[in-house]
């Protein structure tokens, strides 16, 4: 399973969101309909998902899904 499709199902169930609509140019906020406190509950199932800690620094920059799965490819190549 690639990375999009992890964060993909991870955001689908933290969200409730439409599979479709999970892309990777999707807006986390204006496609997915995340709220604050929704995006801070999805950072961490992310970081449950993949064993990994986003510090909140970069967290505050993801933007998109495409962010989050960059994000998450750089620290799994950290480790």
């Amino acid at each position: 399973m690639t990375t999009f499709e992890k964060v993909k199902q991870t955001i689908v169930s933290s969200l409730g969101c439409e599979p479709e609509a999970v892309v990777l140019e999707a807006s986390i906020v204006e496609d997915l309909g995340a709220d604050s406190l929704s995006v801070v509950e999805l950072i961490m199932a992310l970081e449950d998902e993949f064993g990994i800690s986003l510090p909140d620094e970069e967290a505050q920059n993801v933007k998109l899904v495409k962010d989050i799965v960059t994000l998450i490819d750089s620290k799994q190549n950290e480790s």
